[in-house]
């Protein structure tokens, strides 16, 4: 057995093409238009794992986009993504430079969440040892639900 993709749901492909690979970093490695089914099938990739991506076609996040107008509620029932990043400050720094919401900030240096443009928890964790606590994130409070 191995693992193959996760697929969430979006409402807009720009919106969520610019969080999910401009904000957060991950790459398309992949896409599929149906038009008899119409939807569109757009595939990502962490940096770290393109290559197997490409190669294996996993592990993936797979982002579905119905062309028909749709509305999607309960992503937080769906749980969360999570991913390993380098530096947590710097990309939750990024993010929020963006307009997006920390909603659970990096108060301890180790884990953060926020929330995709369709709803999507997502859980940043440092990788390796948890950084030392520093401001702003030490004294930020949540906001929302993650």
């Amino acid at each position: 057995m191995r693992y193959l993709h996760t697929m969430v749901r979006v409402k807009d492909i720009d919106s969520s093409l610019r969080f999910y690979c401009e904000l957060f970093g991950l790459e398309e490695v992949r896409r599929i238009e149906n038009e008899k089914g119409r939807f569109t099938l757009i595939f990502l990739a962490a940096p770290q794992d393109k290559h197997a991506a490409e190669a294996d076609q996993a592990p993936c996040l797979e982002l579905t986009y119905n062309w028909d107008p749709e509305d999607y509620t309960g992503g937080r029932n769906f749980g969360h993504l999570a991913y390993e990043v380098d530096d947590i400050y710097a990309i939750c720094q990024k993010l929020m430079d963006n307009g997006v919401t920390i909603n659970r900030p990096p108060r301890d240096g180790h884990m953060a969440f926020v929330r995709s443009p369709d709803g999507i928890s997502i859980e940043i964790l440092q990788k390796g040892e948890s950084l030392s606590p520093q401001e702003p994130w030490t004294s930020m409070a949540n906001t929302g639900a993650w």
